[in-house]
């Protein structure tokens, strides 16, 4: 690829980017300023300042941010684990295909936000926002997992077939080196869904997060607080995802 082309091409992406983000910024704060949705809506710049001049409130934050970024990491290490197991497993071994397929369906359908209250009597209040993370990440895998192993050329099955290869040989050396881009192309939907599953799964009583902040500031009537708290998720969610697709790039260009 031409390296002036390439500049041409990623150029105007980061620009448009920027402008957006900064659109979604200056309409925040002129829906705040303007008061469109009541005093329960501040400006930015508002919350901005609560939290910069409270170093207590800047630890409190910090506090929660990296309790629910341990919380969602982990649940989407758990859940990429578990997802991309188990899509393997219905190829070396496929009459369990069609039962996986319906399990993670059926996990995926019900709702995170009524599991939850189930795992804190089973896994206890420490470990349900991870294992909800867990939940909601392993799907994304599963799914990504499954389309990139059913996408190897049929060609090259077929000579791993006349040459006698096992599936597992042929897992291996076909059909994971062409499932690798899909499934980091998932993992950027995973590692946000895991970030959601681990504030959702915070509420049912974590001792710390980003969720237990969200729901104490709620309760106390804490506005500045709860809008600092809820834009800590937002950080949290997009700078995970930008690391997975950072780490993705690399990826596309040894296997696509």
């Amino acid at each position: 690829m031409i390296p002036g082309l390439t500049r041409a091409v990623h150029v105007p992406a980061v620009a448009s980017n920027i402008v957006g983000g900064a659109a979604l910024l200056v309409v925040f704060e002129t829906i705040g300023r303007l008061q469109l949705f009541g005093k329960n809506w501040p400006p930015l710049s508002d919350v901005v300042a609560y939290v910069a001049g409270s170093d207590t409130v800047q630890a409190t934050l910090l506090r929660a941010f990296g309790a629910t970024a341990t919380s969602a990491l982990t649940g989407f290490a758990l859940g990429a684990v578990v997802g991309g197991a188990l899509a393997c497993v219905t190829v070396v071994a496929r009459w369990t295909a069609p039962g996986l397929d319906r399990l993670a369906t059926i996990v995926h359908a019900v709702p995170l936000i009524a599991i939850a209250p189930l795992l804190v009597s089973t896994v206890g209040r420490v470990h349900t926002a991870t294992v909800v993370a867990a939940m909601g990440a392993g799907f994304a895998i599963f799914v990504a997992t499954s389309a990139g192993l059913a996408s190897a050329p049929a060609a090259q099955s077929d000579v791993h077939t006349a040459l006698g290869s096992s599936r597992w040989s042929r897992l291996r050396y076909l059909q994971l080196p062409h499932t690798a881009p899909l499934v980091t192309d998932g993992a950027g939907l995973a590692v946000t869904a895991a970030v959601l599953g681990a504030v959702l799964g915070e509420w049912f009583g974590a001792p710390k997060g980003l969720g237990v902040l969200l729901v104490s500031a709620m309760n106390n009537y804490q506005i500045p607080l709860l809008w600092a708290a809820a834009i800590g998720c937002v950080v949290l969610s997009l700078a995970a995802y930008t690391s997975v697709r950072v780490l993705a790039v690399p990826v596309h260009r040894r296997f696509s």
